[in-house]
């Protein structure tokens, strides 16, 4: 099928906390929108230390995840993430590949934002049998 990217937009969670509390302006929460590689076969959401350090996201724990290649290796998770696409959003923790490494949009996003990737168009769509709002799952 080939690769398939989205454009994200990823926001700290904590600003927007604060901002809901007036404690700092709508303004100041920070957010990125980032060309991200939809990845049905990875679980989690991954982002790089770039967007770590942009957004500013605190490290909540250390995490070993199992790569492709079998390989066991141990991240830092952040969070919270609002995560939004189109008219969809959830909110995730992430963990952080080192460098600048491709950030991936794993299941678990996907799922809860209800998107689907469009097989001959090759792009992530909201899933047109719940074209305005997202509809889980709960069995």
């Amino acid at each position: 099928m080939g690769l398939v990217y989205a454009d994200i937009t990823l926001i700290s969670g904590e600003d927007l906390i604060l901002a809901k509390r007036n404690i700092i302006g709508k303004e100041e929460v920070k957010q990125i929108t980032v060309s991200m590689l939809v990845d049905t076969g990875s679980v989690y959401m991954c982002i790089n230390e770039t967007i770590k350090e942009q957004l500013q996201l605190p490290v909540i724990e250390k995490r070993k995840g199992q790569m492709a290649n079998r390989e066991v290796v141990e991240y830092d998770l952040v969070g919270p993430i609002e995560v939004k696409f189109k008219n969809r959003r959830c909110n995730v923790d992430a963990m952080v590949l080192p460098g600048d490494n491709e950030p991936l949009l794993g299941a678990i996003p996907l799922e809860d934002m209800d998107v689907l990737i469009h097989p001959y168009r090759r792009e992530l769509i909201v899933n047109p049998e719940h074209p305005y709002f997202a509809q889980m799952k709960l069995k």
